[in-house]
């Protein structure tokens, strides 16, 4: 007998079973395994701290490296019980007990870090003039790419003393910092609403509620910005000194070379972007004319346009997706129908529950996680693929990589959540009439003018803002604020008001304590939708898809790429991403000029 949808709906799991972990928080084997993560670490540690060889001669090297990549294919640093007690701290926040717990792994997880950093350090340092040999031996090639990022990593690192050292001071010298401005704007409130609250209302539909909501918001910038005036100086200063201790001649090319992309690479989409600011322009030009308005105010920028009356039940996003995956791939499907059927998406908001979404892996071992707070509205579908679409990722890469080259880079990590999500945005769109299309076509030119020229535009504010402070030393508040909204205009244009209050809006913004990352939420959708763009006339290209979608960290992107057919050093490219943006921005003035004239 065949199995009616509503049927198979009513099988699925709709919060996480996180029994392939443990069973329980004072599950027996959490103890086991937690002796067991200890005794193999040092175990490794006993192995190889005091021997050498492995860093003269390839041979001994595999087998030290394979020895490595089976510690962390099983163990790692208490990997397995830090991610049960992170996922379950993320649906119980409020539990105090789950939190001792989670602080417990955390710092037996340093600890374990701390003995056996040793060997990538030393591997790192392997003698330059031996490391071509390395790099040449048939039998390392599952690690070659392992290798060559430590290798590039070299002249960067310290002393393994000094390492420590580095690790130590981060907390005082930047973590407390951080944390301390983010605690402060997070205790504030105004009108019976926190920072987070405000925000949202800042795009409600109706004028008197956003704008009171942007007074109250810049009400709690003005009273934290001393505060965050002396932290981010802090902590641009603590990098500052990281950076000439490293001996870095650029303040992103740590990023860099932790995100495995090269300089060069980073510099053609910036430069790109940024040269096509014109069309973040015009698409602000269009939204103040259907608004009705001259100028939008700054807090109204990603107010929606129009109105998305349907509400969309998860079995409904769940029927939708499988419609989209269904015409890509049916392993996409198949791996969609396991992380329902197996309890690895947790679906509805509740009390305690984080908010937001997310999905996270542990081991290579260890099941993905899929985390909602699905409300039944259009952007939940949205969300769902996005998380869906690393999902993918994280489980084609284990079906092919080893331990130590299961990850995904930062500069590439939002190219398959973007695309699965940009194809059942398309299939939302088949059935609905031109008002609704309008709304849709408003609302995805607003989350890509967000992800990549926002994006761009914080890369640049990034770049002046720490080549002035090592300028001058220090930076006031008012010079913060006219740096933050002279890139801010340099995007948005004429038609969205730099208004007051906004010179401070860099306040909340966790993206510039982190440091030059921004850049990847550009870099993934732009090759997304050139991939998308190439999928659409050839679907057989789908196959090069997946195998990107499976490399990890076991390449470089660019020669990743490269090996598609693809030069992401080359301006052409990201050129024929954007113009995507440009092309659906066209598409929508024209349905804008047909329905309201403007």
């Amino acid at each position: 007998m065949i199995q009616s949808q509503e049927d198979k709906m009513n099988k699925v799991k709709i919060t996480w079973n996180l029994t392939p972990l443990f069973n329980s928080d004072n599950d027996l084997n959490l103890v086991k395994k937690r002796k067991k993560v200890i005794s193999q670490t040092n175990k490794f540690v006993k192995n190889w701290e005091k021997r050498n060889e492995y860093l003269n001669n390839p041979k001994i090297l595999k087998q030290a490296l394979d020895e490595y990549e089976k510690w962390q294919r099983y163990y790692s640093t208490l990997a397995q019980e830090n991610y049960y007690f992170d996922l379950r701290h993320s649906v119980n926040q409020g539990d105090p007990k789950i939190k001792a717990k989670v602080n417990l792994a955390d710092e037996l997880s340093q600890k374990l870090q701390n003995k056996i950093q040793f060997f990538e350090l030393r591997v790192a340092k392997i003698n330059p003039k031996l490391q071509k040999k390395f790099l040449a031996y048939k039998p390392l090639s599952p690690y070659k790419h392992f290798l060559e990022k430590l290798f590039e990593a070299q002249k960067h690192l310290l002393t393994e003393s000094e390492e420590k050292i580095m690790n130590l001071k981060s907390t005082t010298s930047y973590t407390n910092w951080v944390r301390m401005t983010s605690t402060f704007l997070s205790k504030e409130e105004r009108g019976g609403k926190n920072l987070s609250e405000l925000m949202g209302a800042m795009n409600n539909k109706n004028k008197g509620v956003r704008d009171s909501a942007a007074k109250y918001f810049n009400e709690i910038l003005e009273t934290q910005v001393d505060v965050a005036e002396h932290e981010l100086n802090s902590v641009l200063q603590n990098k500052k000194i990281d950076d000439e201790l490293r001996k870095y001649k650029r303040a992103d090319k740590a990023r860099h070379l932790g995100d495995d992309i090269e300089t060069e690479v980073v510099d053609t989409v910036v430069k790109t972007v940024t040269k096509h600011f014109d069309i973040s322009k015009h698409y602000y030009e269009l939204k103040a004319k259907l608004f009705e308005v001259t100028k939008l105010a700054y807090h109204e920028r990603n107010v929606e346009y129009g109105k998305i009356d349907k509400k969309y039940a998860f079995e409904e996003s769940v029927q939708i997706i499988n419609r989209t995956l269904g015409n890509l791939d049916p392993e996409f499907l198949s791996i969609f129908q396991a992380f329902l059927n197996e309890g690895r998406v947790d679906v509805f908001p509740k009390k305690g529950k984080r908010s937001g979404a997310f999905c996270t892996y542990g081991l290579i071992i260890n099941p993905s996680y899929i985390l909602l707070n699905y409300n039944n509205l259009l952007d939940d579908v949205r969300t769902f693929a996005h998380e869906l679409g690393h999902g993918i990722n994280d489980e084609l890469m284990r079906k092919v990589q080893n331990s130590l080259n299961f990850s995904t880079p930062t500069s590439t990590a939002e190219v398959a959540s973007t695309f699965f999500e940009d194809f059942v945005v398309q299939e939302l769109s088949r059935q609905v009439d031109d008002e609704m299309k309008l709304t849709l076509m408003m609302a995805k030119l607003n989350q890509d003018i967000s992800s990549i020229f926002r994006q761009i535009a914080f890369y640049n504010f990034e770049t002046e803002l720490n080549r002035k402070f090592r300028k001058v030393g220090y930076l006031s508040k008012e010079d913060l604020g006219a740096l933050f909204q002279k890139h801010m205009k340099s995007y948005m244009g004429d038609y969205v008001e730099q208004s007051p209050g906004s010179q401070n809006w860099w306040t909340y913004v966790e993206h510039f304590r982190y440091f030059f990352y921004v850049y990847s939420y550009a870099s993934g959708l732009l090759i997304s939708k050139s991939l998308q763009a190439t999928v659409k006339n050839d679907s057989k290209f789908i196959f090069k898809v997946k195998k990107f979608l499976s490399a990890g960290s076991s390449d470089s992107p660019k020669n990743i790429f490269r090996k598609l057919g693809i030069d992401i050093t080359d301006k052409k490219f990201w050129e024929k991403g954007l113009s995507e943006v440009e092309n659906l921005l066209n598409e929508t003035e024209k349905l804008a000029k047909k329905l309201r004239k403007i």
